[in-house]
């Protein structure tokens, strides 16, 4: 059966690994994905992830992050914006800010797949993927 969102699905597959406090979850890999995973490695919501091969088939391994003890989350939340249905985008002036800027917007621009922060820096818009916080 063929996926319709496969990032969505990543973000499921995440939210529900950290809501169960388990330690690391494995992804399908694609490119858009290991993309956002080295956001989410960079903002600190992930303490690391690694692309594992096996029969021409990429996984993404990623160990999720907790405080002191796992009753701690640091991803509070994960939401899709821009679904397949209907597509979200945002300019330089309209670019979103998660939780006031405590959160992190995830954008595909022409540059990339950037934070929110690095789109308005570069002065650049795109399509709004997801927000983290």
């Amino acid at each position: 059966m063929t996926m319709s969102d496969p990032i969505a699905d990543m973000l499921t597959r995440i939210r529900n690994a950290n809501t169960a406090k388990h330690d690391t979850v494995d992804i399908p890999a694609s490119k858009m994905k290991i993309a956002i995973a080295d956001i989410l490695l960079k903002e600190g919501y992930i303490k690391k992830f690694e692309i594992e091969e096996v029969e021409n088939f990429k996984t993404i391994h990623i160990t999720l992050k907790y405080g002191k003890d796992k009753n701690v989350k640091i991803i509070t939340g994960l939401k899709r914006i821009s679904k397949p249905g209907l597509r979200v985008y945002a300019n330089t002036e309209n670019m979103p800010k998660v939780l006031g800027g405590l959160g992190v917007a995830i954008i595909s621009t022409n540059k990339g797949v950037v934070t929110d922060r690095e789109a308005r820096d570069a002065n650049v818009g795109g399509e709004v993927l997801a927000f983290i916080w």
